[in-house]
């Protein structure tokens, strides 16, 4: 019996409608940029497997070290113990981190990475005897499906039918040229009422809302106001740190440095779940007090964990090796080449690139995850290119080592389908 015919009996897969996709292609292995599924067929995975795996799959630097620490010591609980893989990953991470950060808090994924900095963000105040009880978003940002990670996202297809559960959340328009005026009042006038806790964005990109990017002079503004009104700044980066926008972190684009950030995804390589909360030493000093009950009191149990600590230290001596930044420059210079010609195909209506990661958005209109979309799905992958689109914008964000021969693939399998849409 196939893998495929297996999968149906008792896996639930996430966004998925299993009534109208009950199957699900399956992978056996995995290479550098490749996937391989269980008939041997080949496909280029030209999103990185959600932005983790942006060094390849199964990298023999990094798994050969977390082999290592595997047989040394797998896991202890974080409350009250500590090792060396946490303390090493910490200070490499603060050596390329925005220059204000200082202090790590673990987690397990991309959502609780933002469930505790909101949390850090209210409690912040409340242990400076300040009652704030209000966030700040963008709209259309997506930040995890998690209760307080959810609740600052604004993409109803996630959260409509929890919008009754939400925190207390405001959500302002992207600012852009036209409309900053008008953003920059509106978002005065929230933070004058002395209730705001925190604003939460993802720097420059916003991913799960098509890779839709905004500029940072306008964002720049945004924040250099909340700092007028003690209003925290959350950097959500857990899609945008790491290399993927042509620096380290998206945040070290603008002058004013967030108070707080979340990161996970590329942190660990796609070896295993992991994330990180930083913060500055003013936001930490808050939680430090002789009453016990000022502290922090949240806990995974999985907080730190030895093996996935190593994976991420391997991960970021990789990107910040010449290799992995030499081949950054490399896929960024051929994204801009292949703009060039695609941005004028008559079915293209709009491109963006920032970095490695490159979208354009098809002149038809598609439900996100409609039949069309569905197609067109379907048509990479038959073409030995994973892609996924995101209604009417096809977008990629393939890994760092994902060869010239390979790019040039994806390009031509993207203008195959334009071609036959």
């Amino acid at each position: 019996m196939s893998l495929k015919t297996r999968d149906k009996k008792h896996l639930w897969h996430p966004l998925t409608q299993h009534q109208l996709h009950p199957e699900h292609i399956a992978i056996t292995r995995a290479k550098e940029a490749l996937l391989y599924d269980e008939q041997g067929n080949e496909y280029i995975d030209g999103i990185a497997s959600w932005y983790t795996c942006m060094y390849g799959h199964c990298n023999s630097y990094i798994t050969d070290k977390v082999h290592k620490q595997m047989q040394q010591l797998d896991h202890v609980v974080f409350t009250g113990f500590t090792h060396e893989p946490a303390v090493k990953l910490s200070e490499a991470l603060i050596d390329i981190l925005p220059s204000n950060q200082e202090k790590l808090f673990f987690s397990d994924n991309g959502s609780t990475a933002v469930d505790v900095a909101i949390k850090m963000a209210l409690q912040y105040h409340f242990n400076n005897n300040k009652k704030r009880s209000k966030i700040v978003a963008l709209e259309n940002g997506f930040h995890g499906d998690t209760f307080g990670a959810m609740s600052v996202s604004g993409l109803s297809v996630y959260n409509g039918p929890f919008k009754d559960f939400s925190l207390d959340v405001v959500r302002i328009p992207v600012p852009n040229k036209q409309n900053f005026e008008k953003v920059k009042q509106q978002y005065i006038a929230l933070l004058k009422h002395n209730d705001v806790a925190a604003f939460v964005y993802e720097p420059l990109v916003q991913g799960a809302a098509a890779m839709q990017m905004h500029e940072a002079t306008l964002l720049q503004e945004l924040l250099s106001i909340s700092k007028q009104y003690d209003t925290l700044n959350i950097a959500d980066e857990v899609m945008t740190g790491f290399g993927k926008t042509g620096k380290y972190f998206a945040s070290q684009y603008l002058d004013t440095l967030p108070d707080i950030m979340c990161l996970s995804k590329s942190l660990t390589a796609g070896i295993g779940p992991m994330a990180i909360t930083t913060t500055t030493q003013k936001v930490y000093d808050a939680f430090l007090s002789n009453d016990i009950a000022k502290g922090f009191f949240h806990g995974h149990t999985y907080s730190a964990n030895p093996i996935v600590c190593t994976a991420a230290l391997a991960a970021i001596e990789l990107l910040k090796s010449n290799k992995i930044q030499d081949n950054i420059k490399t896929i960024i210079a051929s994204h801009k080449a292949f703009n060039t010609r695609i941005k004028t195909h008559p079915k293209v209506s709009e491109t963006r690139q920032l970095g490695v990661i490159f979208a354009l958005d098809v002149n038809i209109v598609m439900e996100r995850y409609g039949n069309l979309r569905n197609q067109l799905f379907s048509f990479f992958m038959q073409h030995g290119v994973c892609l996924r689109p995101l209604g009417n914008t096809i977008y990629i964000l393939a890994p760092f080592v994902i060869t010239k021969t390979q790019l040039q693939k994806i390009y031509k399998t993207i203008e195959a389908a334009l071609d036959m849409l």
